[in-house]
């Protein structure tokens, strides 16, 4: 062999790994592309079962090379195979295929917040590889499945926020890789299962919130070792609080919310170190704190509030050196604030309040920690108040009210910038209030009423741009209003009554615009008022008696539409009443006094006795026609016109006798006439001569009579549990319904139908979606309201009757806007809050153009601000069947809540056309379980949706009724605010563009 050949074949072997390697790495290569192309394919399987209608997936395209770069598509980084889906909210539905199994690298699967609708994917059960899997905020029904354990290697499982039946099958416990298990809010019932114990690996099981039968948990939990989350609210656990949870030492979280645990808080929970949380609030704990509770040294957070624990506060918390939130309101403590709070570091956020804790809050709580919210409200606390619970300048929730707290306020205080809300009403403080108070740039709330604050405000509450409520009644301050409040935009209520305020009123009040309340009265004021506060077109309570102001009153009032009370008595205006007043509702107010002032001079517009008959006097040279409270006409107008004539004090004299006896004359005869005309009304029905009392809210267009000949059997046009309604057709061709509540029977002479109720919420409110109540009507015996006539009936009569077919969607939207923006008002506009307590489609009127109001207040709270957290509890339950929302029905305890829970079953009847409680429902299933039930069908949640509205899109009742679900929660405390429905239906409006209601349902997470 020549040394060539030798050479070359050298060569050639060192070419040997260097072929070897791009042959595999080309080998590799096809390899990767056939597997790219074969799960392009088995995806482009998947999608067409696939309902998207928003074109979430539209760049799931078969002509790309590879799926790695498509919409929610996870790839391997080397092989380039499919290793997850992720289609968070993607709007999408349809059915999931089983092709999705032969993805064989695919071991994340999330379809979370979708509207899939089907029963439980059982194909999903045929991805042995799978890891991790999350079907959560979807409408998937049916039972769970018996094979789950297919899943063998799922460590990672979340199906909450479904509508599953039945029970958690038995099954469950065989996932032996299982570290995450969710079930939140899925509407499983029976038994907890006791093999979940069996989950060794388990770290986070989540029960929440599901109708599990009544019992205790499963003692097996406890050989969950590896436990670091267990969350098991509202589960209808009973008995105890088992001791054996405090072997689970890994436990981080504890919640148990929401259920009827009694009995004692058992020592043994005591000692968990690594317990971070611990959440037990809303049962029927009782018996005093553990003071082994210092024990949990890693405790961040510890809520107890609402339970029955009595007993002092241990100063044993004080040990618990990372504790940052302190919840124990709403029970029966006593004794002091315990000193060692004062040493912790992180501590954030106390609530304390309706408590009956007594003595001092300790002086040094705030110094070493930075305080965000301290309320200790209604209890019995005095003393003086600490002067640094804002030193670490993050205080933004200060609440003392309802005690017997006393001296000066802290000037510390003054330097607080964070606060938000700063409500101190109803204690005995004294001194000024710190001077930077006045203008903290964030403050919305500041109340220091019913206290013993002396000084003036500073001209620095201009600076508080944030500011919308203003209480400073009942105090001693004194000094000008400064013209720097008018900087306040957003201030809504000012109430500056019984001080001792005086000078004038500045005119730049009336740039405060959004002002609705403005209370000035019982001061010193002088000087005119300011024709500015006629700008002011949101104000619905003006008052300014008691002061003492001059001139006349401002024409520029003639502007103020949304007025209901005017009260300017006791003040030293003259002239006359300006004619532009007649252009207000004044039979609308609750109030409308004029009386003692000097005014003179004809009243331009015309008012009932009935109504304003002292709101005149004391001003003799006003005339007030058909007014006995007010000087005669001839007084004023007839003497004033002869004084100019003559100059003869004999004459004038005469005259004035000759004029008065004939005044005396024309009343007597008019008193007669107006008897004789009752008298014959009632003698010619066949009734027993009454005198009635009527009570105006609505300018009075019509006479006693008319209402009372409406009282007839043909002029019916409902019937109640609190009387009949009648239809009332007026002369002037307009018509009114008046509502006849029955008689109270003997022995129940406090029983008013409702009367009273009415009377307080709709006498003093106006909204475009509440009914009005035009005037009240009182025989001693008899009971009458007058409303407003609605020509539309009830949602009730229309939605069940023969025309419920021809409301299409856009207007059955319409109606649940309109009712959610009438209880939105009472809810969150309202001062106090109004609860409904029988919202129903009875109770929702509709106008000619299908304007919802909300009518009958019969059963209506006014909840005060003080009882907002705890809500309102009743002796008797009250409402309508198939309306009542569980918490109200088990603990007749009512909230805002529970109107939603009502509010959320009319969604449902707009959804499904079917009532409340139907007899195909079956016995003991009402509207609410009857959806759920159907949800979990093979028919899904289309079958819910009346298919006979006409224009109706799925899409577009979809997200109302994933809002209605929401609302009927069974847990208060999942449902949505009134604010938040009005909201979510505002962006489920089916007039609005298609990507708009993508982003209502990304937004309608449960």
């Amino acid at each position: 062999m020549t040394r060539r050949e030798v050479q070359c074949k050298q060569i050639s072997w060192k070419l040997i790994p260097f072929i070897l390697w791009h042959l595999t790495c080309f080998s590799l290569s096809a390899s990767v592309s056939i597997a790219a192309t074969s799960d392009m394919r088995l995806l482009l399987t998947f999608k067409e079962n696939l309902v998207d209608d928003e074109g979430n997936l539209g760049n799931w395209r078969g002509s790309d090379s590879s799926p790695c770069n498509w919409n929610g598509v996870i790839c391997n980084s080397t092989t380039k195979t499919v290793v997850g889906l992720n289609l968070t909210s993607q709007n999408l539905s349809g059915t999931i295929s089983p092709v999705i199994c032969k993805l064989r690298s695919l071991t994340f699967l999330v379809l979370k917040d979708n509207l899939f609708n089907e029963n439980f994917p059982l194909s999903i059960l045929n991805c042995p590889r799978l890891i991790h899997l999350d079907l959560s905020l979807n409408y998937f029904g049916g039972t769970l499945p018996d094979n789950i354990s297919s899943l063998s290697s799922l460590q990672y499982l979340d199906l909450s926020y479904n509508s599953f039946s039945g029970f958690i099958p038995q099954n469950f416990g065989e996932l032996s890789e299982l570290q995450f298990l969710n079930f939140w809010n899925c509407r499983l019932s029976g038994h907890i299962p006791p093999q979940l114990g069996n989950l060794t690996k388990l770290t986070n099981l989540s029960l929440s919130y599901n109708n599990f039968s009544w019992g205790s948990l499963p003692c097996e939990l406890r050989n969950l070792q590896k436990l670091q989350s267990l969350k098991c609210g509202g589960c209808n656990l009973t008995g105890s609080l088992p001791p054996w949870l405090g072997e689970l030492k890994e436990l981080d979280f504890l919640e148990l919310t929401y259920n009827n645990l009694s009995g004692s808080i058992p020592p043994e929970l005591m000692h968990l170190p690594k317990l971070t949380k611990l959440e037990l609030y809303n049962n029927l704990l009782s018996g005093s704190i553990p003071r082994e509770i210092g024990n949990l040294s890693s405790l961040t957070d510890l809520d107890l509030n609402s339970n029955l624990l009595t007993g002092p506060i241990p100063a044993e918390i004080g040990q618990l050196s990372n504790l940052g939130l302190l919840h124990l309101w709403n029970n029966s403590l006593s004794g002091q604030i315990p000193e060692s709070l004062a040493y912790l570091q992180g501590l954030y956020d106390v609530a304390l309040f309706l408590n009956e804790l007594t003595g001092i809050i300790p002086q040094h709580l705030g110094d070493n920690c930075s305080l965000e919210i301290f309320d200790v409200s209604t209890n019995h606390l005095t003393g003086p108040i600490p002067p640094n619970l804002c030193n670490g300048g993050r205080l933004w929730r200060f609440i003392l009210f309802n005690n017997n707290f006393s001296g000066i306020f802290p000037d510390s205080y003054g330097s607080c910038h964070s606060l938000i809300r700063f409500r101190i009403f109803s204690n005995s403080f004294s001194g000024v209030i710190p001077n930077g108070l006045w203008g903290s740039p964030l403050m919305t709330i500041l109340d220091i009423s019913n206290n013993l604050f002396e000084g003036a405000i500073s001209s620095e509450v201009g600076k508080a741009t944030s500011l919308q409520t203003l209480r400073l009644q009942d105090n001693n301050l004194n000094g000008t209003l400064p013209p720097e409040i008018g900087q306040l935009s957003l201030l809504n209520a000012l109430s500056a009554s019984r001080n001792k305020f005086s000078g004038v009123i500045p005119g730049e009040l009336g740039n405060c615009s959004a002002l609705t309340y403005l209370y000035l009265d019982s001061n010193s004021f002088i000087g005119q008022i300011p024709p500015s506060l006629g700008n002011l077109s949101r104000l619905v309570y003006l008052d300014l008696a008691k002061n003492a102001l001059s001139g006349q009153i401002p024409s520029s009032f003639g502007s103020l539409q949304s007025l209901i009370s005017l009260d300017l008595s006791v003040n030293q205006l003259s002239g006359r009443v300006p004619v532009e007043l007649g252009k207000l509702k004044l039979t609308e107010f609750n109030l409308f006094n004029l009386s003692y002032n000097n005014l003179s001079g004809v009243l331009p517009f015309t008012v009932s006795s009935g109504n304003f008959g002292f709101s005149f006097a004391g001003n003799p040279g006003l005339c007030v026609p058909g007014v006995s409270a007010s000087p005669s006409c001839s007084n004023g107008v007839i003497l004033e016109s002869i004084a100019k004539k003559t100059k003869h004090p004999g004459a004038m004299a005469w005259i004035t006798g000759t004029i008065l006896f004939a005044a005396v004359a024309i009343s007597l005869v008019g008193s007669y006439c107006f008897y004789k005309r009752v008298k014959i009304f009632y003698m010619e029905k066949g009734l027993p001569e009454v005198i009635w009392t009527v009570i105006p809210f609505q300018k009075l267009n019509f006479r006693e009579e008319e209402i009372l000949e409406s009282l007839d059997d043909d002029n019916v046009i409902g019937s109640g549990g609190a009387g009949t309604v009648y239809k009332a057709t007026l002369q002037n061709g307009s018509s009114l319904a008046v509502k006849k509540l029955w008689s109270c029977p003997k022995g129940e002479i406090n029983h008013d139908y409702g009367f009273k109720a009415e009377v307080e919420t709709l006498g003093r409110i106006r909204h475009v979606n509440i009914v009005k109540l035009i005037c009240c009507c009182s025989s001693g015996e008899t009971n009458l309201l007058v409303y407003e006539y609605v020509p539309n009936g009830s949602l009730c009569d229309l939605l069940h009757g023969t025309k419920g077919n021809s409301l299409d969607w856009p207007i059955r939207h319409k109606i649940a806007l309109g009712a959610a923006q009438g209880l939105a008002y009472l809810h969150h506009d309202c001062a106090p809050q109004i609860l409904h307590r029988d919202i129903k489609s009875n109770n929702i009127l509709l106008s000619s153009n299908y304007d919802a109001l909300l009518a009958d207040f019969g059963l209506a709270k006014l909840l005060e601000s003080s009882s907002l957290e705890a809500g309102y509890s009743m002796s008797t339950l009250a409402g309508s069947h198939g309306y009542i929302a569980p918490e109200y029905a088990h603990g007749l305890k009512v909230t805002e809540k529970s109107d939603i829970y009502s509010f959320g079953v009319v969604l449902l009847e707009l959804i499904t056309s079917k009532r409340p409680v139907e007899p195909e429902f079956g016995e003991g299933v009402d509207l609410v379980k009857w959806v759920c039930r159907k949800i979990q069908t093979k028919e899904g949640v289309v079958a819910i949706l009346d298919s006979k509205i006409p224009g109706a899109r799925q899409q577009d009742m979809l997200l109302v009724l994933k809002l209605a679900l929401r609302c009927t929660s069974v847990f208060p405390s999942t449902r949505p605010s009134m604010r938040e429905v009005v909201d979510l239906l505002k962006q489920a409006d089916p007039n609005r563009q298609s990507t708009d209601k993508g982003k209502a349902q990304t937004h309608s997470k449960a």
